[in-house]
């Protein structure tokens, strides 16, 4: 029983993480992710206002490689990026990380969120 148990946690944490990226549409975030290209780019080491996206996933937030510009809440936030991270954050940043220097308001709709998501993990790689 024990054993089953276990099983089919580790299952359902795994559907849980995939869950958020794979129910998103990368074609519909790729017209979501027009309001973030005036900060952000998905090219590696291409800055602009805020860091290039390139390699987000799995990444320590305030450490994207020859970005300087990032704020002290954000560089000690403890946070590492992932779908759930990014929906979060993506809701309302400053709700988050209450001193970041991202001055995006957030997106409210989730499947907005959830479309963004797929499309920058499927770009970001």
């Amino acid at each position: 029983m024990f054993k089953k148990s276990v099983l089919f946690a580790a299952c359902l944490a795994m559907g849980l993480s995939a869950g958020i990226a794979d129910a998103g549409d990368a074609k519909k975030g790729s017209k979501v992710f027009r309001k973030c290209k005036a900060c952000h780019t998905l090219d590696a080491g291409k800055h602009k206002v805020g860091p290039s996206l390139k390699g987000i996933m799995g990444r320590a937030a305030g450490t994207a490689d020859g970005f300087t510009k990032y704020s002290s809440a954000m560089k000690e936030s403890g946070i590492t990026w992932d779908e759930a991270t990014l929906d979060t954050f993506l809701t309302k940043p400053k709700a988050m990380i209450k001193k970041t220097k991202m001055s995006f308001a957030g997106l409210k709709k989730e499947k907005d969120r959830v479309n963004v998501i797929a499309y920058i993990k499927e770009n970001a790689q």
